[in-house]
C-alpha cells in the first residue's frame, strides 16, 4: 500500500507513525528522508524525549533482531484510565512504562516493525505463529481484498491457524487454491488449515476487528461439525 501510495498518489515523502490513544499522539515515526524500505516496512524510530524498549516475558529487553513485547516511556504516555486503577496498573509499571501489547522487533538502527498482538499470537505444536505475518502474507494474492488470521483450539497441535477472508469483487477463489499458495511460499506450520470466506468481518463501532469474536465463532462452527 505504501509503494502504491508513493507511486500512484506522488507523496514522495509520505511517513508511517507508530501510536496508541494511551500514547498520543505517536511513540515512533520514519522520517521523510529514509529509504524507501524502511518506510514501508517499519515504524520508524523512537520519537524525540521518549524512550522505547523490546522486553520478554520476564521483562528483560530482548537483543536486537528479536521478538518481543514493546514498551514506551515518556511525555506521551497517559497518567492513567479514568477511575480504573487495576487497568492502569496492568498497563503501567511502576517505572511508568506503557505495555503496549504488541509484539515487535527492533533493528541495529533503532527502527521497529511491529509484527502482531501478545494475545493474538498462535503457538501450534510449540511454534509461535504472528498471525500479521500470514496476514501480510495473503494480502499479496490477487484475490483477496482483507484477510484476517486467528488461532482456534486443536487437540494435537494446541492450536490451529484459521484465516477467514473477503475477497475483491469479481474474483473467485477457494481454499485449496489458497493453501497451496501458502504452501508454495512459507512454511508449512505457519499455512492456514481452516479457510472461511466472509464478506465481512465481526467489529467494534470505531471499526476494529473483534478477532476474539471470530474465535468464538469459529470455535462454534468446527465444534458442530465435530458433532
Amino acid at each position: 500500500v505504501m509503494k502504491r501510495v508513493i507511486g500512484e498518489m506522488h507523496m514522495a515523502e509520505v511517513q508511517i507513525a507508530y501510536g496508541m490513544t494511551e500514547t498520543s499522539p505517536v511513540s515512533t515515526q520514519t522520517a521523510a528522508d529514509d529509504d524507501l524500505q524502511c518506510r514501508v516496512s517499519s515504524v520508524g524510530r523512537t520519537q524525540p524525549h521518549l524512550e522505547s524498549k523490546v522486553i520478554d516475558e520476564q521483562g528483560r529487553i530482548v537483543p536486537r533482531g528479536q521478538v518481543g513485547e514493546l514498551c514506551t516511556r515518556g511525555y506521551s504516555v497517559m497518567l492513567g484510565y479514568w477511575n480504573n486503577p487495576q487497568a492502569t496498573a496492568e498497563a503501567l509499571d511502576p517505572a511508568r512504562w506503557m505495555h503496549t501489547g504488541d509484539l515487535a522487533v527492533m533493528n541495529e538502527q533503532g527502527y521497529l516493525s511491529i509484527v502482531g498482538r501478545n494475545k493474538d499470537m498462535i503457538i501450534r505444536g510449540g511454534e509461535n505463529v504472528y498471525p500479521r505475518e500470514i496476514e501480510e502474507f495473503l494480502f499479496g494474492h490477487p484475490a483477496v481484498a482483507d484477510v484476517q488470521v486467528i488461532g482456534v483450539p486443536d487437540a494435537k497441535y494446541g492450536e490451529e491457524i484459521a484465516a477467514w477472508v473477503q475477497l475483491h469483487p469479481g474474483h473467485a477463489c477457494d481454499a485449496e487454491t489458497l493453501r497451496a499458495y501458502c504452501k508454495a511460499h512459507i512454511a508449512h506450520f505457519k499455512v492456514p488449515r481452516y479457510f472461511r470466506f466472509v464478506d465481512q468481518f465481526p467489529m467494534t463501532v470505531t471499526g476494529k476487528v473483534q478477532k476474539f469474536r471470530m474465535r468464538e465463532l469459529m470455535l462454534a462452527e468446527l465444534e458442530q461439525g465435530a458433532s
